[in-house]
């Protein structure tokens, strides 16, 4: 764990999470070129083996993700730009989670 070491006790769930996010990032990034970015193919790699329950198998997917992630036009997905894929299907699925709740008549 990257972040761990800060946390002098067991970290909390969030904490925990924030932690996941870096390992996973960093468990892609580095295998070619910058280690602290993702090229095509390392991006490929995460979204497929990591969001596959998320992600259809659409071919062109990852070239549109590439495109709409990478601000600054380096084709290469930094660690803030990839925070921003994570934030936004996470906004995704709370927004199905509670339009399901609604759906069943139920709210908090």
């Amino acid at each position: 764990a990257l972040c761990i070491f800060l946390f002098h006790q067991m970290p909390s769930q969030l904490e925990g999470a924030m932690d996941s996010l870096i390992n996973v990032f960093h468990n892609y990034s580095g295998k070619e070129g910058d280690k602290y970015k993702l090229n095509k193919g390392e991006l490929k790699d995460l979204l497929n083996s990591e969001l596959d329950h998320f992600l259809q198998k659409d071919p062109s997917l990852v070239d549109k993700i590439m495109r709409d992630l990478d601000a600054n036009k380096d084709n290469e997905v930094d660690f803030n730009e990839f925070v921003i894929l994570v934030g936004a299907l996470t906004v995704a699925c709370n927004d199905f989670f509670e339009e399901q709740l609604r759906k069943k008549g139920k709210t908090h």
